[in-house]
């Protein structure tokens, strides 16, 4: 098929040359042009701005926050005055649940169909087509869009057609992995002060009693206090437990644990550890132990 992508950032880039590689034209964009540049040699056709990558009628975006996807919506020659009627917007982006309505709202008030599909997975997953696709939409605007989001991930998971549903969803998931890391640092931090060595810790607890990819390779980052280059920033991670705390608080659904997780990542920020990886909220425990790192 062919569409537009906007936001070629370190998950955006292999989730288009993914797109590419499965045989899909794409009309790409992205702030910094050499980032676009650089799709060219894949068979990318630039477009000189965000309303030219919504010429084909469907356009998916993968942005940071809520400010830079609400401010290309919105924005004058952005995609809601762009986008032609009966047009796709598929957002890849993990924003809050409040502006996905907003979005979904506008584009429907446009004739137009938002697909909101938040990923899960860390930029070498989605370098491998590993992501997992969490989408919620119409029906007929996924069914058309499905060649596209089955090409970059390893499992597409339908949630229904609201919209704002897949990005609870992936804030809920979001907030299960920063507990995760919450826990293994003051886990780790418990061994460590102890004498007890975490690498076998780990060995024994992810060969065991949590036997996933994610408790195993977060896990190895935090007991060799890996933090750089980040595959997520500890910011970044702020910022999602953030908006889990908002969709919790409309919710009316208490949720102390994120609290504690969003003063613990602020004090990482406070540190100076806004741009190592997210998992580096193991070291705030450390630190509270502490232990000098």
């Amino acid at each position: 098929m062919e569409l537009g992508f906007i936001g070629l950032g370190g998950m955006g880039e292999p989730m288009a040359r993914n797109l590419l590689k499965a045989g899909h034209s794409l009309r790409v964009y992205n702030r910094t042009r050499a980032r676009a540049e650089a799709l060219a040699s894949a068979g990318a056709t630039l477009a000189e701005s965000p309303a030219a990558a919504c010429f084909s009628g469907t356009v998916a975006t993968m942005l940071a926050d809520d400010a830079a996807v609400e401010g290309l919506v919105f924005g004058d020659g952005g995609i809601l005055n762009s986008l032609s009627r009966g047009g796709v917007h598929i957002s890849h982006s993990t924003i809050s649940v409040s502006l996905s309505r907003r979005i979904a709202e506008a584009h429907q008030q446009h004739g137009q169909f938002f697909i909101a599909a938040p990923v899960f997975g860390r930029p070498e997953a989605a370098q491998a087509a590993r992501l997992v696709v969490i989408a919620a939409g119409a029906a007929e605007a996924i069914e058309r869009c499905r060649p596209a989001l089955e090409a970059i991930g390893r499992k597409l998971v339908v949630l229904g057609s609201d919209p704002p549903a897949a990005n609870t969803f992936k804030l809920a998931g979001n907030f299960l992995i920063a507990s995760m890391l919450e826990s293994l640092g003051e886990s780790f931090a418990l061994l460590r002060k102890s004498g007890v060595d975490p690498a076998t810790f780990l060995e024994v607890m992810a060969g065991t009693f949590f036997q996933s990819p994610i408790y195993e390779n977060y896990g190895k980052i935090i007991a060799g206090q890996r933090y750089e280059p980040a595959g997520f920033k500890l910011r970044l991670g702020l910022k999602d437990v953030r908006l889990v705390l908002a969709a919790a608080e409309d919710a009316s659904a208490p949720m102390p644990i994120a609290s504690l997780i969003r003063d613990n990542l602020l004090s990482g920020i406070a540190q100076g550890m806004g741009d190592l990886d997210w998992s580096a909220v193991a070291r705030v425990a450390a630190l509270k132990s502490g232990l000098k790192s």
